[in-house]
Parts: C-alpha cells; structure tokens; sequence
C-alpha cells in the first residue's frame, strides 16, 4: 500500500468512475434537479439553474448561426463574469472547444490564439474587443476571425441600481462604460443582447467522453504557447473529484475570484460547481474589501485562491467587520502559502489551508492535501486516480523516498497532447508499468508518509504570484522593440509576489543613451499582458554566451539571487 493511502480521506476511494457524458450534461442535469436554485451570482443580480441554462442555448443558437459545428474551436476571451460561464457551456452545447484566453492579453500575443487553432469565431467583452479585432485585422485574410460576439458588463446587471457595495469604486468606469463595437474587417460584429433575443434551435449533443472539449494553452521553455488537448472525460474527472475532495455538496456557495480562463478556476470551481448544482459567487478580478463583504453576505462555504489573496485580505483595515465563519474549505496553489499565515488562518479561524499542484496539462490538480492532514508548504499526496511518482530526468528510473527529481503522474484527467506539436506531445510522455506517465517538468521529492514537496524547476519559469511567467515568451516579444539588440528574462525577489519578472537587456547601438529602462517597462505594458511585463529591466553591455552562442541564463539568474 503506497505511504500517502494511511492519510486518505476514509470517506472517499482512491479511484473514481466519472461519467461519459459531455461536459454540457453536467448543467442539464443540475437544472432539471435545481430548476429554481440560484447557480450565479454577479454584482448583486442572480441567475437560476433554469435561467443559465437557458441562456446558454441561446447563446449555442447564435453560434450555429455563425457556423460553429462540432469539433471547431472557439475563443472564449473574458474576466470572470456570467457571460464567461454561459458562453463556455454554449460552445460545449454545439459540440465545439472551447479555446480560453487570458484577457490580459495584448494585440500581439493574441495572433497566436486566433491562427493556431484556426479559430473562426471568437467571443469577448467589449473592453476586450478592439484588441481581439486588432489582432484578427493584422491577419492575412484567409485566416481572420469570420465572427465577433460581443458583450458589455452592462448587459448583465443594472449599473444604475448597483451599490459599493457590490461594486468598487475603482471599477466603476470599466463596468458601467458602455463601448462601441470594433470593425472586424471580412468578417462581422454581433451584440450579446441581440443573441439573446433568438430562438432556441439547436441539434442534439452528440460529444463523447474522448472528444475534445477544452484547448487551454501553456507556454514553455521555448517558443508560442502550446495548446492542451482536454477531452471531455479528462476535464470531468477532476470537475467531479474536486468536489467529492473539499466536501461538497449542492449547498456549495463558492467564490470564484481565481480566472476562469485557467485550468484551476475552470476545472475546480467552475466545473465543479455546476457538476454538484452548487452556487458561483462570481469576481472579476481582486479586491480584498469585495471579497469579505461577499463571504459575509453570501456566506461562502469554499473559497480556492492563491496565497496572495489571503495574505492581503488579512491585512485589510476592515478585516474586523467581515464574517468569515461560514467558511469550510480554503485552500490553493500556484505558489507556497507562508506558515505565519497559515497558521492565523488555524488559530482565528479553525481553517486548514489545503495546498494542491496541478498543471494546465492535468486538468488542475494531480496532487493536493488531505483536507484532515495538510502539511504547510506541501504539494499534497496523489490526487484521485493519480499514479505519481519521482524519476531520475535523464534516464526516467524511478528514484527512491526522500531524493529530488522529476515529477512524473499518470492518471484519466492527463490531457491528450499537445495540439499541433507531436514533437512535444512525444517528448512528454513516456511509458512504465504498462501505464502512460506526463512529464510534468518540475522537480521534486517524497517524503516518508508519501506526500510531495517541491524541490526545484526544470522548466525555465518565474511564478509572479501564482501567475506563470515563460521568459522565452517575453523574450520572444521584447525582441519587436527597436532598440533592444538583445534581452534575456530571469526572475528576481519579490516581498510580495514571491518572483518578478527582470530584464536584462542590450540596447542597440543606435539606441544607447536614447531609451531608457522606464522606456522599456512601458512598451512592455502596451504589448504583453502586464503579468509578463518585466518589473525590473537592467542595461548590460553583452550577456554571457556558451561556447556554442547559447545565452547563459542561469549565470544571470543565480548572480541575481546572490544579491537578495
């Protein structure tokens, strides 16, 4: 019996049986039994289990007139709010996949989402929109988006009603401004209200458990972001076993404040979710005073966030007025949450911080904490159906307890491959046991009660408050600035964040004495999302190179640790 099994949670198996239905049915069937319960909740307005699911035909309807077949690929860029969810169900509902795009996404960088999956059609907010079109009109013209739909935050709430207290003051002029629609050129714009306003005419659902549902994309040690294959059955194993794992039941009242676009806010809150018929008390993005007000007020049971967000919620001037003892399970990853803080958390609030990893390629977690034996700073044991272990990253031979190496797992939630790249779907997998087992590219150990700490990456990535960084990426977009010869990403301390993004850069000699380092951050932050913009950038004359030309990044990297 492996070690970790003696601190198993005795309520649940070890391996689970997810159904083979599409993704879809999970929302049909929570509105036949919940036809009246409350599945959303956003700025103050609700939407039923009826209602969502009505408004997702609708929007499915829409898209079959825009020519969206099964097996097609649609963008699906937005921040956490209704229209994301109802959107993502309706692409399920025509059979299609869904592509999910971080909305901080500039111009540039959103090409790739448009020509690599050869996306058609796309859906997005109207804050978003002119970027989308942007990046779609730069585009040959075979390969432009043929459709845009488009909605405005206005379309979902009533922003003359709506109090402070559901709406901070410095959201204000983004959700109530109403925006123009872009010109998307050989192609056309709609209206989310005017979608709405069709009738429902659709075929039946014919998606298996081995189609392809989700495309969310990672990047790398190199090169463009790559596409995941996720099928419906991967996605629904851990959209069930996340909530089987924290407890849940339909009683569920959960903040949703970690993006939607990303595999964890995707797969365990969403998902899951809807597959218990529980409710989403949706944010769009971070405010620690909105937070507590919603916890209060809805009283939320589940809450999965990224340290960050704890840490600053605790120390909010109004901490005193929130009632946070609703709450049953709190927990996350994408970064190592501190033990003073975890350790408030228990004294003040009698809560376990359940820490978990996952990656985009595992549909979110391959590991977690037992909810009843956490361990702080701890990656968790094998999640459900998980076959996890640690392998020498050179010959792939499996290491004994207690030694570093890589961290290798082998379970149904493991996506399918990279889309597009045999190459690297090849390299990322390897046979054992008469089992496929993904590489996941991190280093870590066992220890001896079998659960997982991480040692070390070794994939060349900074984690800027559970957000990932790919210097490679950055690099790859900072190369388009006319005065940078050259530009290597390293990450650098962050008191806060944990990492930043630094870049060290050779300026062109053109450009010497005429650009300087403020220069640079501020062209990063009109070209790339403002996660990857470099916080730090640093004129150096040459940067160190190998024998064979190669930048020799961990020389910077481990120079720029010996100065914190």
């Amino acid at each position: 019996m492996p070690a970790h099994h003696a601190f198993w949670p005795k309520r649940l198996p070890y391996q689970l049986t997810a159904p083979q239905t599409s993704l879809w049915m999970n929302l049909q069937i929570s509105a036949l039994r919940y036809p009246q319960k409350v599945a959303l909740v956003f700025m103050g307005r609700t939407w039923t289990y009826s209602q969502l699911q009505l408004e997702a035909e609708k929007i499915a309807s829409a898209l079959r007139k825009m020519g969206v077949q099964k097996g097609d690929r649609v963008v699906l860029d937005m921040q956490n709010c209704p229209q994301l969810v109802i959107t993502h169900f309706a692409i399920l509902r025509m059979d299609a996949v869904v592509v999910p795009v971080n909305p901080m996404n500039r111009t540039e960088e959103l090409k790739h989402y448009i020509l690599d999956p050869d996306t058609k059609v796309a859906v997005t907010t109207a804050d978003l929109a002119p970027e989308l079109a942007a990046a779609s009109n730069a585009l040959e013209k075979t390969q432009r988006l043929q459709h845009l739909l488009v909605t405005q935050f206005t379309d979902v709430f009533d922003a003359a009603n709506i109090g402070p207290e559901e709406l901070p003051e410095t959201w204000s002029a983004w959700l109530k401004t109403v925006h123009a629609l872009p010109m998307l050129e050989d192609g056309q714009v709609h209206a989310w209200t005017s979608a709405l306003q069709g009738e429902v005419a659709l075929g039946p659902v014919t998606a298996q458990s081995e189609d392809l549902a989700v495309l969310p994309y990672t990047s790398g040690t190199t090169g463009l972001p790559k596409g995941c294959m996720h099928t419906h059955g991967t996605i629904m194993h851990n959209a069930m076993s996340s909530g089987l794992w924290a407890n849940g039941t339909p009683e569920n009242k959960c903040l949703c404040v970690v993006p939607m676009f990303h595999i964890t806010g995707m797969v365990s809150v969403m998902h899951a979710t809807i597959f218990m018929g529980a409710t989403l008390i949706l944010m769009p993005r971070w405010d620690r005073d909105l937070a507590g007000r919603l916890i209060s007020k809805w009283k939320v049971t589940h809450w999965t966030n990224i340290p960050t967000m704890v840490i600053d919620l605790l120390g909010s001037a109004n901490m005193a007025q929130f009632d946070l003892s609703s709450l049953q399970n709190i927990g996350g990853g994408g970064a190592a949450m501190p033990e003073a803080v975890a350790q408030r958390l228990l004294d003040q609030f009698g809560l376990r911080y359940i820490e978990g990893y996952g990656l985009t390629e595992t549909a979110a977690p391959s590991h977690t904490n037992p909810p009843d034996a956490p361990k702080k700073q701890c990656l968790g044991i094998p999640f459900m159906s998980v076959d996890s272990r640690v392998v020498d990253p050179e010959t792939l031979k499996e290491l004994p307890q207690g030694e570093s190496g890589e961290i290798v797992m082998s379970g149904p939630q493991i996506f399918k491959g990279y889309w597009k790249r045999p190459e690297a779907t090849a390299s990322a997998f390897f046979e054992r046991d008469g089992k496929s087992f993904f590489r996941s590219g991190d280093m870590g150990r066992i220890d001896e009660e079998g659960y997982f700490f991480m040692t070390d990456r070794l994939k060349r990535m900074i984690n800027a408050s559970g957000f990932k960084v790919w210097p490679a990426e950055v690099e790859a977009l900072m190369f388009k600035h006319p005065a940078i010869q050259e530009a290597c990403i390293i990450s650098t301390k962050d008191a806060y964040r944990g990492e930043s993004v630094k870049a060290v850069v050779v300026l062109r000699s053109t450009h010497k004495g005429q650009v300087s380092e403020q220069d640079i951050i501020d062209w990063c932050r009109n070209t790339m999302a403002v996660y990857k913009v470099p916080r730090v950038v640093e004129f150096i004359e040459v940067l160190p190179k190998s024998g064979s030309g190669k930048v020799m990044w961990r020389a910077l990297q481990e120079a720029e640790m010996a100065k914190a």
